[in-house]
């Protein structure tokens, strides 16, 4: 049986940590001169996959 494949997408998104799995904001990429600087320094936080999608993203990652 061949090797599973992780998805290329998922791996740029995606990092593992401890137990947990890192992702970006939304809204941080572009357009931010509209934006708040509270607004902008709350998006720069630590986001992580809640804990209804990561098995989804874990099958993408091929870590379950």
């Amino acid at each position: 049986m061949p090797k599973m494949k992780t998805s290329r997408g998922a791996a740029k998104r995606f990092k593992l940590k401890k137990n947990l799995i890192k992702r970006k904001s939304a809204f941080k990429s572009h357009i931010l001169t509209k934006k708040s600087p509270k607004q902008k320094r709350r998006l720069n936080a630590p986001q992580y996959v809640h804990s209804t999608n990561v098995e989804q993203v874990k099958k993408l990652l091929c870590l379950a």
